[in-house]
Order: C-alpha cells, then structure tokens, then sequence
C-alpha cells in the first residue's frame, strides 16, 4: 500500500476525568478516530487517500477532540461523532470544514474557545 495523500491524526491522550486541561479521550476521541477509519474505509479512501490515526498529545487539549490533517496542516477541535460524514466530504473534495478549525487563539488556552464536557466513563 502507497503513500497517502493526507493523514488524519485523531489525538486520543488520556488524563485522568476532571482534569482541568481535559483530555481528548475523555472527550470520545477513541470512538471518533474509529468512525473516521470506518468512514474513509466505506468510501473507498483509505487504500490512496486518507488514513486515519491515532496520535498521543497536540497540545491543545482544550479544544478536543483534535484531528490534525497532514500536510495540510490543518487542525480541526470539538470534534464529535456528527461530524465525521462532513470531514470525509471536505476530504473527497479538497476543503476544509471551516466551522471546525482551530484559529490562532485557540492554540492558547487563555483565549480559546469553551471546552466540551467530558463523556461518562464506560462501564
């Protein structure tokens, strides 16, 4: 299998719940980076096009979910699972879904955005 022409990289770091910073996995990032691996997959994507990833920390826990989109370098943040059949669309046609990138404030935690609640554990 080839080089694909982008990679998502879905940042599952776990901290532990009530962290002040949260986490991306307490956020549902593990079943967000599932759902895009699944989706990329049913549209024919991931064997050229798109892979989707697991990475640990990009440092902008506040806004997680993250997805970072290489080399695009685009970040998108409060990702949830709604979201996913617009990514692949802005994928399959090379743009961006703008409601959900990071702007310059949001990479510093004392100007960005609210976070999303933390999801009940599991179990």
């Amino acid at each position: 299998m080839g080089q694909r022409k982008r990679y998502l990289f879905v940042c599952v770091n776990r901290r532990p719940p009530g962290t002040p910073k949260g986490s991306c996995a307490t956020r549902g990032a593990e079943a967000l980076h599932a759902a895009l691996k699944a989706e990329v997959a049913a549209r024919g994507l991931a064997k050229t096009e798109v892979r989707a990833c697991t990475s640990s920390c990009l440092d902008v826990c506040w806004a997680g979910p993250v997805v970072h989109v290489s080399p695009d370098g685009t970040f998108y943040g409060r990702v949830q699972l709604a979201d996913v059949p617009e990514i692949c669309d802005a994928l399959q046609k090379g743009t961006e879904v703008e409601r959900l990138k990071l702007g310059p404030g949001e990479f510093d935690a004392e100007t960005a955005g609210p976070q999303l609640p933390e999801l009940p554990p599991e179990g």
